[in-house]
């Protein structure tokens, strides 16, 4: 008896409770607040976890999820973690956009000693406006030259590999402004050969995130 109701009285597998954007994988999906406190590339979105990497610094790791709706903007998600947990929600600009959004000789005093540049944005024209609500109108530099490591897996929860060099994940430096509320943010990454990202970040309140939709 015992052994035919093991196999006839399986109990279904619990689904997957998903209530915070710390328990998101690949394949799940979350809608944003459509408040127009969002900028136009968030408002309202649906957003599916294209993919979940990882950032490794020498005291700790960060998770980022790889995020893309019906728009063509890719949002990069990741947690600003301190006395609150905020979302810090992310597009990468090109070298084009750098230009017309800043000074550029502003700009490249973020990678000079002591770290101490001051940047202010441009004014924006026409077809630039879709941006005003991810900048601000002055930013102060808060770090310089982080060294990490950039892997393209999720290693939360336990260390990533290392190679026969102690090496591991792509090397970068990493470089951050805020603006003087300390709610928008210029992330630079430099990555060995000079390739670099240039990110603008805003932080938001764990609510705008509206509903949670677990994969399969």
């Amino acid at each position: 008896m015992g052994f035919l109701s093991s196999l006839f009285g399986k109990k279904e597998e619990p689904k997957r409770q998903l209530d915070h954007p710390s328990k998101l994988n690949k394949g799940d999906m979350i809608s944003l607040d459509d408040s127009f406190a969002l900028p136009p590339q968030l408002r309202g979105q649906q957003l599916r976890v294209e993919a979940v990497n990882t950032y490794e610094y020498e005291r700790k790791q960060q998770t980022e999820w790889v995020l893309k709706g019906h728009g063509s903007d890719t949002i990069f998600l990741s947690l600003d973690e301190d006395d609150e947990t905020y979302l810090g929600l992310s597009i990468k600009v090109n070298r084009g956009l750098v230009e017309a959004l800043f000074d550029l000789d502003q700009f490249s005093e973020i990678f000079e000693e002591p770290g101490k540049a001051e940047l202010t944005t441009n004014t924006l024209s026409a077809d630039l406006q879709e941006y005003e609500q991810w900048l601000s109108a002055h930013y102060h530099q808060d770090s310089a030259g982080n060294f990490g490591y950039f892997h393209r897996q999720d290693y939360r929860g336990q260390k990533p590999p290392q190679d026969a060099n102690g090496a591991t994940g792509e090397a970068f430096e990493s470089y951050q402004l805020l603006d003087d509320d300390e709610d928008k943010a210029i992330d630079v990454e430099v990555y060995e050969g000079g390739e670099t990202d240039v990110m603008l970040t805003i932080y938001r309140p764990l609510s705008d995130i509206r509903d949670y939709w677990p994969g399969a």
